[in-house]
């Protein structure tokens, strides 16, 4: 199957399954998979529904980490909604292979997931505290996490599988070596402007023709003197305190939200492995018969346990949530009721006995816990409806009069000014377009009154009125007539050194030994140069990628080209031997390095590919209402 569907692969869909790919372990924002507050569906992929609730939800996180798509055209975004959705069809599809195949995840490997992320481990080990504050964070739930992290893993596990078929044979391998480590053996002759001696004159009669020959130069732009009306959320959120009873409130309204999971207190004796694992086996035995003889399981940990950190305790491993301890101590600690005692149990450190003193139900976390998150979240909310609240005041003032002054005097804002705002920007308004196309609108450019409120991105909001418009205007031939003398002289200049550089060339190409004839040509001639495809900072650019792309030279036949350089000149090289690549040049490790990187490539495009078949047996509706309605941004 790998084999025939490899071909259908192609560099655009490889592009959709990269953001795929990077979806499942992605954190910010997980909560949004589950939210689902639509009543009809963005797609059905094999009877299975993708719901508007998840397409919008998904929208909104692209775009506020991607705020530029604020300002973007109704066709930018359209192409946004769809590679989107897009993307929820491939999940789609893979779960829904995933589902009927039969992919499974333990909650041992989720746990082992959890507990190894960054962002959840303080100096190296798993911080339950970072944890739940990054899940309050997020507005998500643990479970929630962990089911997406389990989406995730099921995922994983189908792309390693299909990429552990990918391989490259030594035939194919050595090919690349021999492409990749290939040399080519160049001399140049460049011709720069430096090397003109002769004064190249400019009349004003040429000066004055260029001039009439292109009318659509040297424009002053039309501009616009304007007045606006600036509403900014900064300045908004200055007047915005959070209260110890507005927190109070809040905290209780959303307890829901901050769960802190089941706690388990429990005893553990460790019996480290040592050199003989069936002699620590056999001692974790002989005191845990102890312990069900009746002996203290406190007393026989400070005797016995090899865990210097908690023997003193009695073993005491305090208080902890699921995924705290390592894999299987921890599975065996939530497995058991208060009071029993089990074991022996192995981990990489050794045998435990462990005793589960007591259980402490799910609740919600201390208020000091969250307060710091609840407080920038009422912030936030509070901020958004006092800049909300004074939008729709601007908007309700400007109905009432279209006069820009009276609408700030209205609201108590200030009346701004700026001068020489063109279709470019300038300005306050910098070269944000929502305010351009505003500005240069012809309700508004007439100046017979001005626009309605409009946002210009998440955090401002603005009216304008244009006072003063200035049209378009040619500049006159006497301000731009040295401009125009330097164009004419860089296109001469340029013109003359592709001549010399086309008859060095010629002249080559004829027969002429390239050294002889580029010297007498009066070029700067280099050196015999031997280039690796690592060595592109070492020569021009244009030069560089010219080389590399040449057919092969003969022995009797080099091959010679010619290439406008980036110093405003022309070169012509002769391009003499290609030598191949040799692996043994190459270190064994950088080899071994270099074939693995190709099959993990091999790898994804075969998953890529996979994915593309699976779409198309696939049935699969898109509910192009959906991708065609206006956004939430509009």
């Amino acid at each position: 199957m790998l084999q025939n569907i490899r071909e259908k692969f192609t560099g655009t869909f490889a592009l959709v399954v990269l953001v795929l790919l990077a979806i499942p372990f992605v954190f910010v924002g997980v909560g949004a998979n589950y939210n689902f507050f639509g009543g009809s569906s963005a797609a059905v992929v094999d009877g299975e529904e993708i719901s508007l609730g998840l397409f919008e939800a998904r929208y909104r996180d692209v775009v506020e980490s991607n705020p530029t798509l604020v300002s973007a055209d109704e066709a930018q975004r359209l192409q946004v909604r769809r590679q989107i959705l897009d993307n929820l069809v491939y999940e789609q599809l893979i779960e829904n292979y995933l589902n009927e195949h039969g992919y499974r995840v333990g909650d041992e490997q989720i746990v082992e997931a959890i507990r190894s992320q960054p962002e959840f481990q303080t100096d190296g080990r798993f911080d339950r505290e970072a944890y739940n504050a990054a899940l309050v964070a997020g507005r998500v739930s643990s479970a929630d996490f962990e089911r997406s992290q389990r989406a995730g893993l099921r995922r994983q596990q189908l792309q390693l599988a299909i990429a552990a078929t990918a391989f490259v044979t030594p035939a194919e391998y050595r090919r690349y070596i021999n492409l990749i480590a290939e040399q080519r053996l160049i001399t140049t002759a460049t011709f720069s402007p430096e090397m003109l001696t002769e004064t190249i004159e400019i009349s004003d009669e040429s000066i004055s023709a260029y001039y009439d020959d292109n009318p659509t130069l040297f424009q002053n732009p039309e501009s616009a003197d304007i007045e606006y009306i600036l509403i900014d959320r900064d300045e908004v959120a200055a007047g915005i305190e959070v209260t110890e009873e507005d927190l109070a409130i809040y905290y209780q309204e959303n307890q829901y939200r901050f769960l802190q999971d089941e706690q388990r207190e429990a005893r553990h004796i460790l019996f480290m492995l040592g050199d003989d694992e069936a002699a620590a086996e056999a001692e974790a035995r002989e005191v845990l018969a102890r312990i069900n003889a009746g002996e203290s399981f406190a007393d026989l940990a400070r005797e016995f346990s090899d865990d210097t950190g908690t023997a003193d305790e009695g073993g005491s491993l305090g208080v902890s949530t699921l995924s705290e301890n390592p894999g299987a101590l921890d599975l065996a600690i939530f497995a058991i009721e208060e009071g029993q005692v089990d074991g022996p149990i192995r981990t990489d450190f050794g045998y435990h006995l462990v005793k589960l003193e007591r259980i402490l139900p799910q609740a919600a976390l201390p208020l000091e816990r969250v307060r710091a998150d609840l407080t920038n979240e009422i912030r936030e909310r509070d901020v958004d409806a006092a800049f909300r609240d004074l939008e729709n005041r601007l908007g309700e003032a400007l109905f009432e009069s279209s006069d820009i002054r009276a609408a700030a005097d209205a609201i108590g804002a200030e009346v701004q000014e700026a001068e020489g705002i063109t279709r470019s920007g300038g300005g306050p308004i910098g070269a944000n377009q929502i305010a351009i196309d505003t500005i240069f609108s012809d309700a508004v450019l007439s100046g017979q009154t001005s626009s309605q409120v409009v946002e210009l991105d998440r955090n401002r909001a603005a009216v304008f009125a244009v006072s003063r418009y200035v049209e378009a205007s040619r500049q006159p031939l006497e301000d731009v007539s040295e401009q125009i003398r330097g164009i004419l002289t860089a296109d001469e200049t340029e013109r003359r050194l592709r001549t010399r550089a086309e008859a060095l060339l010629a002249e080559v190409e004829a027969g002429a030994e390239f050294r002889g004839a580029a010297e007498a040509a009066g070029s700067a001639v280099s050196e015999p140069l031997l280039l690796s495809r690592q060595d592109q900072s070492t020569v021009d650019a244009p030069i560089f990628f010219s080389v590399f792309a040449a057919g092969k030279p003969t022995q009797m036949q080099p091959v010679r080209e010619l290439v406008r350089n980036n110093t405003g000149g022309y070169t012509v090289y002769s391009l003499d031997a290609v030598l191949p690549g040799q692996p043994q040049s190459i270190p064994l490790a950088e080899r071994d390095s270099g074939k693995l990187f190709r099959a993990q490539n091999s790898g994804f495009a075969d998953f890529s590919a996979f994915l593309l078949e699976l779409r198309e047996s696939a049935d699969i509706a898109i509910n192009e209402d959906v991708l065609a309605a206006s956004d939430f941004l509009q």
